[in-house]
């Protein structure tokens, strides 16, 4: 789909051992972002966004393991490559912006010391020029007065602060490929503007790859360049933004663009999805798990979904998907949100 890839993802798969059965979180995901690229993952809660990221970071929970699949950045394959080889990586080619930055940072630990840490670890800074860069880092990111931040702990700072804070950590060492996963989570809507702002801005400053993980499709039309649309595990459909909007293919993404708030409609005319996600955990699950729920569902439906063209522009996993038609909505604008 990508001239140049930054990352290529093909049939990823993942489960986890439980008490209750196994559940099988993710089934022959497949997709790419290129260099410099903004790609946005879409799709309700547990639907296998965050599992994706957590398994090419290789920081997956215990019970869970890598299956089958490749993720092969710069040259790497994420998913073979050794505890080491993931250790050297993580930080210094792919970073990630967590969806909750009190967690994920060290409590006890000044925030400069904490980004200091990364620079020492994966951006060759000297340990006595560490600190000075890690002030710089805070400013790049738009904290004021840095150099008192720096020596602040994450209790002392608003989230918006502790977001910024978890932003300068994951850029620290110019990674080629950025995670951010819901980074807006419980934020205003003014603050998520800033922060998402700031990622865009730096992403092309620095010719990143950017993978955007959301439940929102409106902020996701607003800044990514491709959508991947992802249903209980599967990929259910991937194409650039305006084609996606205007167009949609799968049945799923149909319902989540009719769910989604408009500028220019009226609250009445919102619509919600019908049914709920299937347990994982079955061991009778259909070939296309959105089916129970589909209201164009057909005996085709019962076989392996369509294999994806290779290098296909708009990519939709549906033995019945919807036909071209016109302006099904609008691409989301910044007042859209």
């Amino acid at each position: 789909m990508t001239a140049v890839p930054a990352l290529a993802v093909e049939d990823l798969a993942v489960e986890f051992r439980t008490r209750s059965g196994v559940v099988k979180a993710l089934e022959g995901v497949s997709f790419a972002v290129g260099k410099g690229e903004t790609l946005a993952i879409v799709g309700e809660s547990g639907s296998g966004k965050s599992v994706t990221a957590y398994a090419l970071m290789g920081i997956l929970d215990p019970a869970g393991r890598i299956t089958a699949g490749r993720a092969v950045l710069g040259g790497l394959d994420l998913i073979s490559a050794s505890a080491s080889q993931l250790a050297n990586v993580r930080g210094r080619e792919i970073a990630m912006i967590f969806q909750n930055p009190r967690t994920a940072l060290n409590p006890i630990r000044p925030v400069g010391r904490q980004i200091a840490d990364v620079l020492m670890r994966h951006g060759n800074a000297p340990r006595r020029q560490a600190p000075a860069q890690a002030v710089e880092m805070l400013r790049a990111v738009g904290i004021t007065d840095p150099a008192r931040r720096a020596k602040a702990y994450p209790f002392e700072m608003s989230g918006g602060m502790c977001q910024r804070v978890m932003i300068a950590i994951a850029l620290a060492a110019k990674p080629s490929l950025l995670i951010a996963d819901e980074p807006t989570t419980g934020l205003d809507v003014t603050t998520q503007a800033v922060i998402m702002d700031l990622v865009n801005d730096l992403a092309k400053e620095m010719g990143m790859a950017t993978i955007f993980i959301t439940h929102d499709l409106a902020l996701a039309g607003q800044r990514a360049a491709r959508i991947v649309v992802m249903h209980a595990g599967h990929v259910v459909e991937n194409a650039p933004v305006k084609e996606l909007f205007e167009h949609p293919r799968h049945p799923y993404t149909a319902e989540l663009i009719a769910a989604t708030p408009d500028s220019a409609a009226n609250l009445d005319d919102l619509a919600s999805i019908p049914g709920s996600l299937p347990d994982l955990r079955r061991t009778d699950l259909p070939p296309c798990r959105y089916s129970e729920r589909c209201p164009r569902k057909i005996d085709a439906c019962a076989q392996p979904l369509p294999q994806p063209v290779p290098d296909a522009r708009h990519i939709v996993a549906c033995w019945n998907p919807l036909p071209e038609q016109p302006g099904a909505m609008n691409v989301p604008t910044e007042s859209a949100a």
